[in-house]
């Protein structure tokens, strides 16, 4: 008998983690769902942002051409055109902005595009979607 009582009292048990070790594996594990799910949000704000400036190029096209336009109806069509893209832009400009802040800028600029005409905007507009594009271009050695 004291035989088996030994072999039951020499038995090590297999100890379950502790409230510590617990709390560290789950923010660890959180911290790793934190970056992959920022990953992703920096990859939607790019794509957000790619979009915002299509819309801006389109815009842009528009108010060049009523440059030229002679027909004063065709310059204000052309022209309330070019700022209705300007309007649609705001809000995928304004999504990647809260998403990541280097588009800050743009959403910032476009969001002046109510009150302002676009020809003070021009230029600082295509600096922004330059620059946009330009960050979409993979790093060399990456």
């Amino acid at each position: 008998m004291t035989a088996s009582r030994r072999r039951s009292t020499t038995r090590r048990r297999v100890r379950s983690p502790t409230r510590l070790g617990r709390t560290v594996f789950a923010l660890g594990g959180a911290g790793v769902l934190a970056g992959a799910l920022s990953g992703c949000a920096q990859s939607n704000a790019a794509a957000l942002a790619r979009q915002t400036c299509d819309q801006v190029d389109r815009s842009l096209a528009l108010y060049h051409a009523s440059l030229t336009a002679t027909d004063p109806r065709l310059v204000a069509q052309q022209q309330a055109q070019a700022q209705a893209e300007l309007d649609d832009a705001m809000q995928a400009a304004a999504t990647a902005a809260g998403e990541a802040g280097q588009y800050q800028a743009l959403a910032a600029t476009l969001a002046e595009s109510a009150h302002m005409p676009e020809s003070l905007l021009v230029h600082a507009l295509t600096e922004q979607c330059q620059a946009v594009r330009a960050g979409d271009e993979p790093v060399p050695g990456d």
